[in-house]
């Protein structure tokens, strides 16, 4: 995608990596709308950043979504970029499935079934500009597993499959598939995240995944070079001790 003069609908950009992107996209000269469910974060939102829009959406209410997507193309009927941003993970223990049904629930119905409706609502909208693009949002997890994360790991298995069948059936349109694939960020995404070493800061993801999307404006999948240790275990061949590192470093692991 162009870096800039698009118009970018970010879905769960309140805070954290979403909100961080909506910023320096806007900064870019973008124009951003930011989607979320506080009315209050929202008002903030708009207050402290003159230019950027926002509207009130729940990914996990198929209703929230219509309504949001309608209001969103009203007032922008330019907008040729939508970036799925909107997730969630969870601790699990699957030896004790009383703990863990409802946790594995929420996770798929945010992070797998809230982009495929989002999907849905613009996709045909999307096709009618000249040079559109969907921003799936996955995971190094979706490639080398944490343990103690079963179901987010899977529904960003399953984003990244959704975004490489989406390529494929959008591949004759003017709808370009970009797949972000974040390492551990310091974010509130999962308990103790924000200040974990191990992860990395905020700005500086976010600020080498823009260089990225300028310097690569048609690239499948942007991975910073944090990621990469774990997107390609597996075709070098050391999947087995990506999968051993990961889980015997990362303190949630314990």
């Amino acid at each position: 995608m162009n870096i800039s003069g698009n118009t970018v609908f970010i879905p769960g950009s309140t805070s954290g990596i979403g909100l961080a992107l909506a910023l320096a996209l806007h900064e870019r000269g973008n124009t951003v709308i930011v989607g979320g469910r506080r009315a209050d974060v929202l008002e903030r939102i708009a207050a402290e950043h003159p230019g950027i829009d926002t509207v009130r959406i729940d990914t996990t209410d198929p209703e929230s979504i219509t309504a949001a997507a309608r209001t969103v193309l009203a007032h922008h009927p330019d907008l040729n970029v939508l970036v799925t941003m909107a997730g969630i993970m969870k601790v699990e223990d699957w030896t004790a499935p009383e703990t863990f049904l409802a946790t594995a629930e929420a996770t798929v119905t945010t992070n797998v079934l809230g982009p495929i409706r989002l999907i849905a609502a613009f996709v045909e909208h999307l096709r009618t500009r000249p040079d559109a693009t969907i921003m799936t949002v996955s995971s190094g997890l979706a490639f080398a597993p944490l343990r103690v994360t079963p179901s987010y790991n899977a529904s960003k298995a399953a984003i990244h499959m959704l975004s490489e069948s989406l390529r494929l059936q959008l591949a004759d349109t003017s709808v370009k598939v970009v797949e972000l694939v974040p390492p551990s960020v310091r974010t509130a995404l999962l308990s103790g995240q924000e200040t974990n070493e191990l992860a990395m800061p905020l700005e500086a993801y976010v600020n080498e995944t823009v260089a990225l999307l300028e310097a690569e404006p048609e690239a499948k999948e942007i991975l910073v070079e944090r990621v990469k240790f774990l997107r390609h275990g597996e075709s070098r061949g050391d999947y087995d001790q990506v999968v051993q590192a990961l889980n015997s470093s990362d303190p949630h692991a314990e």
